[in-house]
């Protein structure tokens, strides 16, 4: 056998399993490494859209302290990632589209306080994950479209972005931790939702934008006393049965509870000045109540339409009730009208079921259309402030047989009384000239009786006359 004196004192090194591990790589199925291999941080779409990727291996050295925005992004058949607990961040759309990533570990040094937008989206197999105490902030979309069943943010998280949990179809209950201060845009839009948890000392003070829109499994849910708004069609479509907003609320955005179907009660709290446009339209609401003392001083077009109301009692707050309000709640039956109401939008009350209505002394307009086709008034009673009656506003009333125009009115607008096809007798304390429009008594009886003021030089009394698209109107001046 040959000698070599010059190997003869060579020093091999014993291996030693403990012995840091100073590189990061990542691997196939195979064991084949795939990729550069990386000292110290990982950086940016390092192994972007590597669709072969099954498992990392990462420096334990403390090198590794941040993952760069797509690092891992696309990689298909990641199954698996353990973050070393030297990172401090991880950046946006790290982990994105990662479809296979069933488990997630995710450092718990105290120095890891963000997690980067985008940065789980689409990790549709990844059904639990633990984020840690140490997190603050979680950012937009960050878990979209995941297979979460369930979230708990904890204590320490203080923001989080828009749509972070948007259309996690199988995510079933969250609990929110007492630090989160807001519910951001289409937080849970989409998701699956059942319930939803706030802890007692909650610091949400807003629900926003379609936060929970779509969340058609979510019944019910307890709103924090700490919220002051409630945002555009935050449940829109939601599977909400009954809803009370807390008496810290001062506004109900638009559509907020619109096509919420099985929604049968809301219960409105004292703090609630204005409520939205569409707010609750097309809902499956049969009840709502004011909780006095209500502070309610606006309920905005359609915020009630389509709705199964069987009867409203409107606050005296109320200044103003919008356009459409109430159009085709067909069950509508009795409405009470608050003293402090000045205006009735346009069609506020068209379509609807009521059989009488009193409109307070307060009010000075009626807007176009805003007790049309209501067939079932039997009696209508108009305050004495009134000062105008738009076109249409009684049209198809057939229950009335009379009415009373008071004395203040200045402007009464075409085809007012149209087609109220039992409407007998007028009491008419006002000139001709405040019958601006025309054909104001057109499709009623004939012949249609009009009492005027006796001292009133406008009228001319007789019988067999033609007034407002009547043909056969008999003056009495009697009043």
């Amino acid at each position: 056998m040959p000698f070599f004196p010059q190997f003869s004192n060579l020093f091999v090194p014993p291996f030693d399993p403990n012995a840091p591990i100073t590189t990061s790589r990542a691997f196939n199925s195979s064991g084949v490494q795939v990729g550069e291999t990386n000292t110290g941080d990982i950086p940016e779409s390092w192994v972007q859209d590597q669709t072969t990727v099954t498992s990392v291996t990462f420096a334990n050295d403390n090198s590794v302290t941040s993952i760069g925005n797509y690092a891992f992004a696309s990689c298909s058949a990641l199954t698996s990632i353990t973050i070393p607990n030297s990172v401090t961040s991880i950046g946006n759309y790290a982990f994105d589209g990662c479809t296979s990533l069933a488990t997630a570990t995710l450092p718990t040094n105290i120095n890891f306080t963000s997690i980067g937008g985008y940065t789980f989206r689409g990790c549709s197999a990844l059904t639990t994950i633990t984020i840690p105490n140490s997190v603050t902030s979680i950012g937009v979309e960050a878990f979209g479209s995941c297979g979460l069943t369930s979230i708990t943010i904890p204590n320490s998280v203080t923001s989080i972005g828009s749509s972070a949990f948007k259309d996690c179809t199988s995510l079933a209950t969250a609990t929110i931790g007492t630090g989160l201060t807001s519910i951001e845009e289409s937080m849970f839009r989409n998701s699956g939702l059942t319930s939803i948890t706030f802890t007692p000392t909650s610091s949400v003070t807003s629900i926003g934008e379609t936060a929970f829109q779509n969340c058609t499994g979510l019944a019910s849910i307890t709103i924090p006393n700490s919220v002051t708004s409630i945002g555009v069609e935050a449940f829109g479509s939601c599977g909400l049965t009954s809803i009370t907003i807390p008496n810290s609320v001062t506004s109900i955005g638009t559509y907020a509870f619109t096509t919420c179907t099985s929604l049968t009660t809301a219960t409105i709290g004292t703090g609630v000045t204005s409520i939205g446009d569409y707010a609750f339209r097309s809902s499956g609401l049969t009840s709502v109540t004011f909780t006095a003392p209500s502070s309610v001083t606006s309920i905005g077009s359609y915020a009630f339409a389509y709705t199964d109301l069987t009867s409203v009692t409107i606050p005296n707050s109320v200044t103003s009730i919008g356009s459409d309000a109430f159009n085709n709640c067909g069950f509508l039956a009795v409405a009470t009208i608050g003293t402090g109401v000045t205006s009735i939008g346009g069609g506020a009350f068209t379509s609807t079921g009521l059989t009488s209505i009193t409109i307070p002394n307060n009010v000075l307009t009626i807007g176009d259309g805003a007790f049309n086709n209501c067939g079932n008034i039997a009696t209508a009673t108009i305050g004495t402030g009134v000062t105008s009656i738009g076109n249409y506003a009684f049209q198809g009333c057939n229950g009335l047989t009379s009415i009373t125009i008071p004395n203040n009115v200045t402007s009464i607008g075409s085809n007012a009384f149209y087609n109220c096809g039992n409407l007998a007798t007028v009491l008419c304390y006002v000139a001709q000239s405040a019958f601006t429009g025309s054909n104001a008594f057109g499709a009623t009886p004939s012949p249609l009786t009009i009492r005027a003021r006796s001292t009133d030089a406008s009228w001319t009394a007789g019988t067999g006359l033609t007034f407002q698209g009547n043909t056969n109107v008999t003056v009495i001046k009697n009043l």
